[in-house]
C-alpha cells in the first residue's frame, strides 16, 4: 500500500474530526431508501430538460426523466463516496422537486421495484447502492435553503451539503443549525439519523432544532404521496416527525425537505429562530510524535480526555468547548488533539488553556512543533498558539482540510460507540497495541475520541428518536483506504480493534454503565452478525435503545409494505 508519507499524515490529523462530525461522515445522508427531496416555493411537477424519456425496452415511458445504463452519466451516479459501493439500477432519476419524487416512487411502487436514495452520498455501509436496488432517487439536484414565510421556519432540501447550508444561513441571516463539520455531507440522511457537529455541546444536536419534514411515503395500497409532519402535530403526523428525529435514513419514506426552527424561538424575525454561532472561536490543534510517545504516555493522554468529558458532560458545562482526540495508526506518524472554543466562553484563553493543561496532565513528552514535524509553513502545522478565528473562517478551514471527504476515490468501514465513562486501562492498552499492529500500514486507520453531552443531554431519551442522551463522549473506528486489494487487511484490522476493545462486552458497546450503544449515522452491517457481536443486545437495540419499539410503530403507521428498507431498517413489528 504505497501512501504520501509525511503530507498524507499532516492533512490526516484533521480527517477524522470531518468523519466524526459528519454525522455523516460517510455514513448519513446517503443512508439508504430514506432521504429526498423537497419542492419549494413554486416548486411544481417538472419534467426536466427534454420530458419524459423513454423506458428500456418493454418498459413504459418514464413519468420523471432518468439516466439509464451506457449514457456516460450513469457510472458516476451509481457509486457513493465509499467506492466499496456500487448498483447497476435499471435508471437513476435526478428529480428536483417533490412532485417527481412522487411520481418516481409510485411507478415504482406499482411496478414492484426496489428503490434506493442518494442525497450526499456519504453512506457508510451499501444501503443506498447494492445488487438489489432497481432505481436510484437522486436528490443531490435538491439542495436549495432557504426562509420559509408560511412555515416561520428555515427550508433545507435533502440534496444541500452541509457546508452550503452553513453559509446560506449565516450569510444571510446570521443562524445556524448544530450539524456536522464535513462540508460535503448532505443533509438528507444527516438530519434523519440525528446529525451532531462542533457546536453540539453548546446548542445540542441538529435534530433539537427540527420543526418539521416532508416525506414521500407509500400506504398499505401501494399509494404514493407526500405528507408534512410537524413537532407541533399529534397522532400519527407528530411520531412521523419524531421518527425523524434520529431514526436514521431509509425506513419510513423519502424525505424531501426539512423545516428548522428552535424550540424555544418565538417572534417572526427569522434572524431570531436559530442559533446564533460565535463571532469568533480559538482553534488548538496539538500533535505528538508515535516516535516519542510512550504508552505510559499514550495512555494519561486517553485517561485525560475521558476523566475530563466524564466530569464536564452535563448541560451548560463548558458547553463552548469540542475537542477531538485522534489516535492515528503509527503508520501516520502521530497522534493529535484538535479543540474549537467559541470565544463568547467567560475567559476563553483561559478556559481553553486550562482544558489543555488537563488533558496533557502527567503526559512527559511535549507535543510537536511545527519545525519539528516538518509543517512549519503548511496550513496544518500545531497550533501551540491557538489561532482566533471568526466562525465561519473555522467552519470553512475544519470542513475542507480532510482527505477523506475531498478523496473521490476511497474505500472504507467505520465502527462507533458512546461513552459514560472512559476506557479502562485493559481497553486502552488494547488501543495501544492495535494502532502499533505492523500488520496494517495505513496513516489513515485511526481512532477518534470526540466531545459530546453537554447540551444534546438537555433532553432524555425519548423526547426524540435518539437515545443517546446520557453519553458524554463517542468514538469513531474508522479505516479508509484506496485499492480493492487492500480491503480485507483494513477490514481485518478495524474489526480486531474493535472486538478487543469491547470483549468484555460481546465485541460491542452495550448500553452500560461505561457505554451507551452505536451511532446510526455510522451505520455498521456488522453489528447484524453474530460472529461481531456476541452480545444478547441486537444491533437495533444498539442504535435506538428502547427508543426501537416506538420506531416499528412509526414504521407500521407509514411503512405498512415494508417498501423502504436495507440492511438495517426499521423492521415492522
Amino acid at each position: 500500500m504505497s501512501h504520501n508519507g509525511k503530507q498524507l499524515s499532516r492533512r490526516s490529523v484533521l480527517a477524522a474530526t470531518g468523519a466524526v462530525a459528519g454525522a455523516s461522515a460517510l455514513g448519513a445522508a446517503g443512508a439508504a431508501p430514506a432521504s429526498a427531496a423537497p419542492a419549494g416555493p413554486g416548486g411544481g411537477p417538472g419534467g426536466g430538460p427534454g420530458g419524459p424519456k423513454p423506458g428500456p425496452q418493454g418498459v413504459a415511458p418514464f413519468a420523471v426523466p432518468a439516466v439509464l445504463p451506457g449514457d456516460a452519466r450513469y457510472p458516476d451516479l451509481t457509486v457513493g463516496l465509499n467506492q466499496r459501493w456500487t448498483a447497476s439500477p435499471n435508471r437513476v432519476h435526478l428529480v428536483s422537486t417533490t412532485q417527481q419524487v412522487v411520481a418516481v416512487v409510485a411507478e415504482a411502487a406499482a411496478a414492484g421495484r426496489r428503490v434506493s436514495v442518494r442525497s450526499g452520498g456519504h453512506c457508510y455501509e451499501d444501503f443506498a447502492y447494492n445488487a438489489a436496488v432497481e432505481v436510484v432517487v437522486d436528490l443531490s439536484e435538491m439542495n436549495r435553503v432557504y426562509f420559509d414565510a408560511e412555515r416561520n421556519a428555515f427550508a433545507v432540501e435533502p440534496g444541500a451539503a452541509l457546508g452550503k447550508v452553513y453559509d446560506r444561513l449565516y450569510r444571510g441571516w446570521g443562524v445556524t443549525v448544530p450539524g456536522g463539520m464535513c462540508y460535503s455531507v448532505g443533509a438528507g440522511g444527516h438530519v434523519a439519523g440525528g446529525g451532531w457537529g462542533l457546536l453540539a455541546r453548546r446548542d445540542g444536536l441538529i435534530v433539537d432544532h427540527l420543526y418539521a419534514v416532508e416525506v414521500v411515503t407509500v400506504d398499505a395500497a401501494g399509494t404514493a404521496k407526500a405528507v408534512v409532519a410537524t413537532r407541533d402535530d399529534t397522532g400519527p403526523l407528530r411520531e412521523l416527525w419524531w421518527a425523524h428525529t434520529g431514526g436514521g435514513g431509509g425506513s419510513f419514506g423519502i424525505v424531501t425537505r426539512y423545516w428548522f426552527r428552535s424550540r424555544t424561538a418565538t417572534g417572526t424575525n427569522p434572524s431570531a429562530l436559530l442559533p446564533k454561532p460565535p463571532a469568533e472561536v480559538l482553534v488548538s490543534l496539538l500533535s505528538w510524535s508515535w516516535a516519542k510517545l510512550t504508552q505510559a504516555d499514550f495512555t494519561t493522554l486517553v485517561r485525560n480526555f475521558g476523566a475530563w468529558h466524564e466530569a464536564h458532560g452535563a448541560p451548560g458545562d463548558h458547553g463552548g468547548l469540542f475537542s477531538f482526540l485522534t489516535l492515528n495508526h503509527i503508520s501516520n506518524g502521530e497522534v493529535a488533539l484538535l479543540t474549537q472554543l467559541a470565544v463568547d466562553t467567560p475567559n476563553p484563553e483561559a478556559v481553553l488553556q486550562d482544558f489543555l493543561d488537563q488533558i496533557t496532565q502527567g503526559v512527559s513528552t511535549p507535543p510537536e512543533t511545527p519545525a519539528q514535524n516538518g509543517s512549519a509553513d503548511g496550513p496544518l502545522g500545531n497550533f501551540l498558539v491557538p489561532r482566533r478565528w471568526s466562525w465561519l473562517k473555522a467552519t470553512h478551514y475544519l470542513g475542507t482540510s480532510n482527505q477523506v471527504m475531498t478523496n473521490s476515490v476511497l474505500r472504507g468501514d467505520e465502527k462507533s460507540a458512546f461513552h459514560h465513562r472512559g476506557y479502562t486501562d485493559a481497553q486502552i492498552a488494547a488501543l495501544w497495541q492495535h494502532l502499533r499492529s505492523d500488520t496494517l500500514d495505513n496513516p489513515m486507520a485511526q481512532v477518534v475520541m470526540s466531545s459530546y453531552g453537554g447540551q444534546v443531554n438537555a433532553l432524555g431519551s425519548t423526547a426524540t428518536a435518539h437515545a443517546h442522551r446520557d453519553s458524554v463522549f463517542k468514538v469513531l473506528y474508522q479505516t479508509n483506504w484506496t485499492e480493492a486489494a487492500h480491503d480485507q487487511v483494513n477490514l481485518a484490522w478495524l474489526r480486531g480493534v474493535y472486538q478487543a476493545v469491547y470483549a468484555g462486552t460481546g465485541g460491542v458497546p452495550v448500553s452500560n454503565t461505561q457505554t451507551s450503544g452505536c451511532f446510526v449515522n455510522y451505520c455498521d452491517i456488522d453489528l447484524n452478525s453474530p460472529q461481531y457481536n456476541s452480545s444478547p443486545v441486537p444491533w437495533h437495540d444498539l442504535y435506538w435503545r428502547g427508543n426501537y419499539p416506538h420506531l416499528q410503530q412509526v414504521k407500521a403507521q407509514w411503512d405498512p409494505t415494508n417498501f423502504f428498507r436495507h440492511g438495517q431498517s426499521v423492521r415492522l413489528p
